[in-house]
């Protein structure tokens, strides 16, 4: 029991190390990539019991209860269904041999220790959550925005009334519009890859 206490106290119980590019494919993450569909890994911090995977797609989260068994349960976060948010770092105090960095995705809340000497490239990791966190914000609001525009449309065309012997025809001439409108927006403020942005600050 003292040991465990001791080991938690000095950030010993499970620390990450970050994989370098060239061995990606050593780590069970790799398995559970989409690469048939050009999703590729990005970062990779692995410790005893579990990977954190980051492709340009998603965060492939391997989670191991105990680093004594070979069990894992295997999480998907693609990003444009669960937006980044808070994302911060606790840098190591004097004894500790470990930071961390924590973030939530989605609705599930990630804290990830790793060890002391990966600081700046974990920093390269930092960068790119919060650049997405940002992208991703900015596509919510567009598309908030765009919501709002056909609701006005919706509400013109409701005060202007159908022609009696035009209905039919201009039902479904709004229908098809609205439908249109909504999947083009949907596309435009959807991102789902964000290879740019890893590639912009990772530097492996």
């Amino acid at each position: 029991m003292f040991k465990k206490l001791a080991s938690d106290a000095l950030g010993l119980s499970d620390i990450g190390r970050i994989i370098k590019k060239e061995d990606f494919d050593k780590t069970q993450s790799d398995d559970f990539v989409l690469t048939e569909d050009n999703e590729e890994i990005h970062f990779l911090i692995k410790s005893k019991s579990d990977e954190y995977c980051f492709t340009n797609r998603a965060l492939i989260h391997l989670d191991g209860e105990k680093a004594s068994s070979s069990k894992r349960n295997i999480y998907r976060y693609d990003y444009y269904k669960n937006p980044i948010s808070n994302v911060s770092i606790e840098t190591a105090g004097t004894i500790d041999l470990d930071l961390e960095i924590k973030f939530i995705i989605g609705n599930q809340a990630m804290s990830i220790d790793i060890a002391k000497d990966e600081g700046e490239a974990i920093a390269d990791l930092y960068k790119s959550l919060v650049a997405i966190s940002h992208i991703q914000e900015d596509n919510l609001r567009h598309a908030e925005y765009a919501k709002d525009s056909i609701g006005t449309a919706r509400e013109l065309i409701h005060n202007n009334r159908f022609h009696d012997h035009d209905i039919s025809k201009e039902f479904n001439e709004v229908v098809n519009f609205a439908y249109s409108w909504f999947t083009t927006k949907h596309k435009e403020h959807t991102q789902k890859d964000f290879k740019d942005v890893f590639e912009k600050y990772i530097h492996n």
